[in-house]
């Protein structure tokens, strides 16, 4: 197929619509089943490109989960934790690797996951399909689906769940083109490596960087060359934990990054591990009351009475001294962010969420008081030498 028409691009007004390439050639996907949209197409081709870089530098299956042109998750195929295995539902299941990954990309932030569009870097097994068929999703994209895999994902969504074969053999222009307001845009792609080469200026008092914390902040690099900028990316054991995308203060997306990182922590918490849930809470509505149940806001909603709009009893408050505690524990945490930290203040938000090693561009006027903080904590902290913008 060499062009799709689309319903509509962006929004509904936004007509006519469709997808085609340059100078008569085909399309480098086929549309198996459902009709993607403009933004579903958009997170697909994006998210793809994520987790075949994933793959390739780290050398395990992995997943992505997108949400408007950024990441809300991403992962490898990192074996599971008991705890983590019950905080992703998943608990005492065997899981393949490819379905490890997508348990781990769709467990990092699950409220922003709602109503994703999810790649895949190898070939989806039925298994993986049949954690695709049970969360709200748009779709998936991968290189290749298993027989069984593919007759689970058809049923899904009434028969409208956008299932995209990737065409693993091809290779995009070196130019790259964009519209914008009837004036056209030029730049070549984006096409640097990211590798352990990157990590190897390492600026503090702290040199020991293991290999766990090398292969977390690839992934957390490779995560912010896809995600829009500003960016930060937290991760750990192979996952990210707490993304924060657009945002014009880079501290700002160090705290929101962190937050999400704190809520993926809280939820391994015992007390979020007991909360008595009502039976016909669905699995949307416990990853909505346990995000209330650790806010500042769960004192309101016990006020309010709506505790028992989600749990079968009440349960005892998370308190805040208690949250910091558990939060105290978390420690081994990579941060990567898309450019330079202007200041120290990013360095001491993120320490609340257990960073010890960061990667960073470098470059700015005030690297050493950057540098300093970090000493302070003795956290490792690499200069790439690269920014990472994506828009």
């Amino acid at each position: 197929m060499k062009e799709m028409e689309l319903k509509y691009g962006c929004n509904p007004n936004q007509k006519p619509a469709k997808v085609f390439m340059k100078d008569d050639k085909e399309l480098p996907f086929t549309v198996l089943n459902g009709k993607p949209g403009f933004i579903n197409l958009l997170d697909a081709l994006n998210s793809w490109q994520l987790v075949r870089e994933l793959k390739e530098a780290i050398g395990l299956p992995a997943a992505a989960s997108f949400k408007h042109v950024s990441p809300a998750g991403s992962a490898v195929a990192v074996p599971l934790s008991d705890v983590l295995e019950r905080v992703y539902f998943v608990e005492g299941i065997e899981l393949s690797p490819m379905a490890t990954a997508y348990i781990r990309a769709r467990g990092a932030d699950r409220m922003s996951s709602y109503g994703d569009f999810v790649a895949l870097s190898d070939e989806c097994d039925a298994q993986t399909a049949s954690f695709l068929a049970r969360e709200v999703s748009d779709g998936v994209i991968a290189p290749s689906y298993s027989e069984e895999a593919l007759n689970i994902l058809k049923t899904k969504r009434k028969g409208t769940y956008v299932v995209i074969q990737m065409d693993t053999d091809y290779v995009p222009e070196e130019i790259e083109l964009k519209d914008l307001y009837g004036v056209t845009f030029q730049q070549g792609r984006n096409n640097f490596k990211i590798t352990d080469n990157v990590l190897s200026n390492i600026v503090t008092q702290n040199k020991e960087l293991p290999e766990e914390a090398k292969r977390d902040l690839i992934l957390s690099l490779i995560t912010l060359k896809y995600t829009q900028s500003n960016s930060v990316c937290y991760a750990k054991d192979g996952q990210a934990i707490g993304i924060g995308a657009g945002q014009q203060s880079r501290v700002h997306c160090t705290r929101l990054a962190g937050n999400k990182a704190d809520v993926w922590y809280l939820r391994q918490n015992p007390k979020v591990l007991s909360l008595p849930f009502r039976e016909d809470l669905k699995r949307p509505e416990r990853d909505n009351a346990i995000d209330v149940y650790v806010s500042d806001d769960y004192m309101d909603v016990l006020a309010d009475g709506i505790w028992e709009d989600l749990f079968t009893e009440k349960p005892e408050p998370l308190t805040r001294e208690e949250k910091r505690a558990w939060l105290d524990t978390l420690d081994g945490v990579s941060l990567g962010s898309d450019a330079f930290f202007p200041f120290g203040d990013n360095i001491e938000r993120a320490k609340r969420s257990g960073v010890r090693y960061v990667a960073e561009a470098g470059g700015s006027v005030r690297d050493d008081n950057v540098v300093a903080t970090c000493d302070k904590y003795n956290m490792v902290m690499a200069f790439t030498g690269v920014r990472l913008f994506h828009h």
